[in-house]
Parts: C-alpha cells; structure tokens; sequence
C-alpha cells in the first residue's frame, strides 16, 4: 500500500507540473479583475486603466478595474489574498502597503511577506507638495512661515490614512516645527479635489492625480519629496534641497494571491513589461512624472521588505497612531 500511495502521489505531482505551463499558456482565459484599493482619479486608479488597455489589447482578454476602497487599502487586499491563486485576481497597489504594514499591523489578517506574491515593481513617483492658489505663498520657506504665524492652524492633506502621503505630511509637521491639522481622504482623488476647492490649504499629492491641475492653475506646485528634480516639474525644488533629509515618495506594484504558479507570474510579468513599452504608456508617463520600472518579482520583494523598514522607523519615532 505505501508503495502504491507513493506512486499515486508522485504521479499526481507530475499531473500538476505537467499542467502548470499548459495553465500559463491559456491564460488569461476569463476576464481578470485587478483589485485598486483607492477610489477612481488617484495616481494607482490612473494606471491601472491605461495599463489594463494595454492588457487587453496584448491578450485579447477583459481586464477590469475593480475600485475596493477602505481600511488604507487593507480591504481589497485582503480580498486578492483570499481570491483564488488561477491568476484572474491581481492587486495593484501603491507604496502605502509599507506603511500600512506597521501602521496597521493589528488590524491586517495577513502577512504581507507571505500572503501576497510579487509580481514587478511598475512605476515611481514624486510625491508634490502643492498649496492652493489662495494661500499667498510660492515657495516652502513661505508656506512654512506662514503656518509658524497662523492664528489657526492650517489644514494639509494626504491621501487614505497611512499612504505615503499622509506620513508625508506628518514628517513635515515635526520637521518643519509647525501643527497644521492632517486631513486624510479615502485616495488621492478625494484629496485632490479637496485641495482644488480650497478645503485644504496644501498637500502631499502623487504626481498623476496633481499634474492636470497644476497645468490649469487650480493648484500651485512648491516642491517635490524625491532625492531629485522631476524632469516633469523642473522648476520645483526638492524638498530635501529646503530640509536636508527630508524624502519621501511613491511607487505602485502589482501582486498576486499565495500559490499562484509561477508560468502565470511570469506571464504577467511579460505583459507588464510589454505594457510599458508601448506607445501610449511611453508618451503618458513622462507627461504625467511617472518613471517605469518594470522589475522581476525579486526585486519587487526587495523594494517591500526595504520600505516597511523604513516607514517603520518613521512611524515608531514619531509616535504615529490610528485609530
């Protein structure tokens, strides 16, 4: 008998290897949802309808946007993790899931090093500190003084609760010395369009949801939180060139669900690369301060693990809570 089960189990293995490349050959053979966690108008929701164009037109399948917003981006997260591992559930993400991982951590049923399999690192950006066009200043050592001089305190936005862009906002508070009120928004949309209508009086943005806006004079754009200049907004400084060792920024990954095989890893990988070489994502990029990446799997496990560290560090020292 236990030869028999050995070999009944050696050949079902067999069956499954030989069954995995035929798997990645067919797919995408349904309609794929890639699961966003912000709400439509955001830096990640902006991506991910012009990738899943390309997508389409490459595979000749559906790839649909499915906005799941809620708990910093946990809930569709958590949705993808518990999808099942056939490739047709794809989370695309921001840099705030390495936040949210220590920010968070008591609320997460999942660990992101495990539950969640990288697929590429598609893309950075600056995060652009932008005021809007009724606060009378031009520049970071203006709007700083003025925050130190309001009689009330000022009111910054960042995106969801524990993003890049909301930690962003709290890291210059304690740089800078000054108390505005941090105001977060369920994505970048929501607090883009809070900033243009004046309920906030600047805030850390991502740069594909502020572009549009700072072109048509609805938002004024101060500084960028990346080492270097965009070659999309040359004439905004760094903030870092302001307040030495202030950095920050966001990058957007895709992911797969725990299990699912590698041929179909691999094959979206291919398609993502292709994606980003094509004509209309090579033209929309640049334009909108978005840098491709388009890395291997490993390389998107390293950025992780490398990020949490970091935001960590942030959060701890600065004493960052949610409740």
């Amino acid at each position: 008998m236990r030869k028999e089960a050995f070999a009944a189990a050696a050949l079902a293995a067999i069956w499954v290897m030989t069954l995995m490349p035929a798997a990645a050959q067919q797919w995408p053979d349904k309609p794929v949802r890639i699961m966003v966690p912000f709400p439509p108008g955001g830096g990640t929701d902006i991506q991910a309808r012009l990738l899943s164009v390309a997508f389409q037109k490459s595979t000749g399948q559906s790839f649909i946007i499915d906005n799941r917003t809620g708990a910093s981006g946990l809930i569709a997260s958590q949705l993808v993790v518990d999808s099942a591992p056939d490739g047709n559930t794809i989370l695309f993400t921001s840099g705030s899931i390495s936040v949210v991982a220590t920010l968070r951590a008591k609320q997460m049923k999942f660990d992101v090093y495990n539950d969640l399999l990288p697929v590429s690192w598609i893309s950075s950006t600056p995060l652009v500190l932008v005021s809007h066009p009724s606060v009378p200043v031009k520049s970071v050592k203006e709007l700083t003084a003025l925050a130190k001089r309001s009689p009330t305190r000022m009111n910054v936005g960042g995106n969801t609760v524990g993003s890049t862009s909301h930690l962003s906002a709290e890291m210059f508070n304690q740089t800078v010395g000054i108390k505005s009120t941090v105001v977060t928004y369920r994505g970048g949309g929501p607090a883009v369009i809070a900033l243009i209508s004046g309920e906030l009086d600047y805030a850390f943005v991502t740069a594909p949801s502020i572009m549009p806006h700072l072109r048509s004079g609805r938002a004024r754009g101060l500084a960028v939180t990346t080492p270097k200049r965009s070659s999309a907004m040359p004439d905004l400084p760094t903030l870092n060139s302001v307040y030495p060792g202030f950095e920050t920024g966001n990058w957007y990954a895709m992911f797969y669900p725990k299990g699912t095989p590698k041929p179909i890893v691999d094959k979206l990988n291919a398609e993502i690369r292709k994606a980003l070489n094509t004509p209309e994502v090579k033209a929309f990029y640049p334009r909108e301060a978005l840098d491709a990446v388009g890395s291997s799997p490993a390389e998107l496990a390293t950025l992780l693990k490398q990020e949490i560290a970091k935001y960590a560090k942030v959060i701890k020292a600065a004493n960052i809570r949610v409740e």
